[in-house]
């Protein structure tokens, strides 16, 4: 039985890959997150199912009694938007720092181990509409998050021997759980992915070490899930309504998530056949869940934006 450990478990992804895990029933699984009220409210119900390590990526002690002892690294654990915007040290210590930990515990305790590593699509910056992993990167040297996600993925490359990189573009998730990145200028054209395609696609990778080591793909949607941004936002506060997150990265953060189609987005899931969700299914869903009277009042403080950015089109 293969040993997975997970690390950032608790978040968007993290709780997928969990689930798809336990489906599988096939590995024996750690996960490794933070303790506080909301990683821990949101692991226990797994606690009898798998072993869970309240900790910090930044533990170089804990690293390597943890690394030691697994097959695979499933590195979810990351500083993500828009506060990886606003604070360049702590996402530099989580996501480089962190990193280099794991790295560095892999190479001296367990060269075998393959790590998957959770990448951006923003370090594409502005780029073209159609993007693809060949393309140069050219990072604006104020974008903290896409700069020290590819530090990170080039400090994976010049010391590993087994490795997957993905590179993860805006999540579809539950937003009234998850952080959905709005630092995305208005007119782009975007692809997009499901949280639950994202899990899949980590869990499901592990038997896929082979075809996928030393490699590095767009871990995308597919066409079913690509969409103007201000035509997904409209909808968003139309049927979700207003969120703190949402004016927080208005006021407060540079759109510097530009977007853009994937035209090598079919090539991972080729491979591993990870995609089944589009951006009409998360509509739906979102529909189900806040019809009639759920967040009426952010829906109603929303419909005036909602009309700004309708006659804008």
């Amino acid at each position: 039985m293969k040993k997975v450990l997970v690390t950032g478990a608790a978040g968007t992804i993290g709780l997928q890959v969990i689930r798809y895990l336990l489906i599988e029933g096939k590995y024996e699984i750690t996960v490794l997150d933070v303790k506080n009220s909301h990683t821990y409210k949101r692991l226990k119900k797994y606690r009898k199912r798998i072993n869970i390590v309240y900790g910090d990526v930044n533990d170089a002690v804990l690293i390597d009694a943890l690394v030691k002892d697994h097959d695979i690294v499933i590195h979810l654990a990351s500083v993500l938007p828009p506060f990886a915007d606003l604070k360049e040290e702590l996402c530099h210590i989580v996501d480089y720092e962190g990193t280099k930990n794991i790295v560095d515990s892999i190479n001296d305790y367990n060269p075998k181990c393959h790590l998957f590593y959770a990448s951006s699509a923003t370090i594409y910056g502005p780029n073209k509409k159609e993007i693809s992993t060949k393309d140069v990167i050219v990072i604006d040297s104020d974008d903290y998050y896409s700069k020290t996600k590819y530090e990170t993925e080039k400090l994976i490359k010049e010391n590993l021997k087994n490795y997957t990189i993905f590179r993860i573009p805006a999540v579809m998730c539950d937003l009234k759980k998850e952080c959905f990145m709005y630092n995305i200028p208005l007119n782009s054209e975007i692809e997009l992915i499901s949280s639950f395609d994202a899990g899949y696609a980590f869990a499901t990778s592990i038997e896929y070490t082979k075809e996928l080591n030393k490699k590095v793909f767009n871990l995308a949607g597919g066409e079913k899930c690509r969409v103007k941004y201000r035509d997904f936002l409209i909808k968003i506060l139309s049927t979700y309504g207003l969120s703190f997150r949402y004016l927080l990265t208005c006021f407060l953060v540079d759109k510097n998530f530009f977007g853009g189609y994937y035209k090598d987005s079919d090539t991972l899931d080729n491979i591993i056949h990870y995609r089944k969700y589009s951006v009409s299914s998360y509509y739906n869903n979102l529909e189900e869940e806040y019809s009639g009277l759920k967040r009426l009042i952010p829906r109603l403080l929303a419909k005036p934006i909602v009309g700004i950015l309708k006659r804008r089109k």
